[in-house]
């Protein structure tokens, strides 16, 4: 067989392809993010409710393991939105496109910050990102070199911080939280140090930092019993536990709504979600769930999403969001690599 109709052969399998997985599935598949979960299931609860399509099914998988799932390929079988608490990684963005995922759009949906948290019943704890990494850390300087972590007690760290154990419940290496986390509470500092040359090693391994999975509101439970516990999750769920929960003041600032989105409050991300273009138009109410997402009812200044946590982008931003989402403008490796 010659190439020209080997070519044209592998085209018409390519389009049967994806007008087999149009009418094999109809409803829309999201994965990714156990931060913004809480935002995609609120929408997509209010999408089956008032549209004619059914209610997304959406994973929580963490940033890393959604961006694995939606970047495998295209069709029925993969992802149509992956959630994300952080912007995509050019490796993630690279081997997407490998995999045929060629078109990939991204939504910015808001500020969010990474709360560190305790039971309410403590006293008010307040630390610096340098006491933080001090404490996580797998190795830190002392007379001049790095040594494995010998910290047990806050108080080893600074005599000023009280003789409480050190443990920490955080998100898996999965998750974007744990990657926002470790380069905004720790590789900012490090930098810093002389000891460890601009880099520090990583996260400890010897049960004071415990990967507690996706589901962020199995670390408020753990709070509300282990009261020497700090637990790591998105600003949304201190904000839904506040009863039970408080915050840990980081470089003497606490985590609040305009804290977050001035970047005053030192550990403050973006939250975004990516949208697989070839799938637009196959999958029915695709389109119609990003457009009530990006609408100022959910992610305006007085929307619904903002009532449970998450922080609005200026006004202007969500019209730039918007314009570049509704007409399906692809992310490019050169936005990836702009500072």
């Amino acid at each position: 067989m010659s190439k020209v109709k080997l070519t044209f052969l592998t085209i018409c399998l390519l389009v049967l392809g994806l007008v087999g997985f149009a009418q094999a599935r109809d409803q829309i598949r999201i994965v990714g993010s156990s931060t913004v979960y809480p935002f995609a299931s609120y929408v997509a609860e209010e999408f089956g409710a008032t549209t004619k399509y059914p209610t997304p099914v959406i994973e929580s998988t963490g940033s890393g393991g959604g961006h694995k799932l939606f970047g495998a390929g295209v069709g029925e079988n993969t992802p149509d939105i992956t959630n994300s608490s952080r912007r995509i990684k050019l490796s993630e963005f690279k081997r997407a496109q490998e995999n045929g995922v060629k078109e990939i759009v991204e939504a910015k949906i808001g500020f969010d910050g990474i709360t560190l948290a305790q039971n309410i019943n403590n006293p008010s704890l307040k630390l610096t990102r340098k006491e933080i990494l001090l404490a996580v850390a797998a190795e830190v300087p002392q007379k001049g070199k790095l040594v494995p972590n010998p910290y047990k007690y806050w108080d080893e760290i600074n005599p000023q911080l009280p003789h409480r154990k050190i443990k920490f419940y955080g998100p898996p290496t999965t998750s974007g939280t744990r990657d926002a986390f470790e380069e905004l509470a720790m590789e900012k500092i490090a930098k810093k140090i002389p000891e460890y040359g601009g880099k520090y090693s990583k996260i400890r391994q010897d049960g004071v930092y415990i990967p507690s999975g996706e589901n962020d509101n199995l670390i408020v439970q753990k709070l509300t019993e282990d009261k020497e516990a700090i637990g790591i999750f998105g600003y949304s769920f201190l904000e839904e536990n506040s009863d039970r929960i408080q915050a840990v003041v980081v470089d003497g600032v606490s985590p609040t709504p305009d804290s977050i989105s001035s970047g005053k409050y030192p550990l403050s991300r973006s939250l975004y979600f990516y949208i697989k273009k070839a799938h637009v138009g196959k999958i029915p109410g695709l389109m119609d769930y990003v457009k009530l997402f990006l609408s100022e009812k959910m992610i305006g200044d007085r929307g619904m999403l903002k009532r449970i946590g998450l922080i609005p982008l200026p006004k202007k931003e969500r019209e730039e969001v918007r314009n570049r989402v509704f007409s399906l403008t692809p992310l490019t490796l050169k936005d990836l690599q702009k500072k």
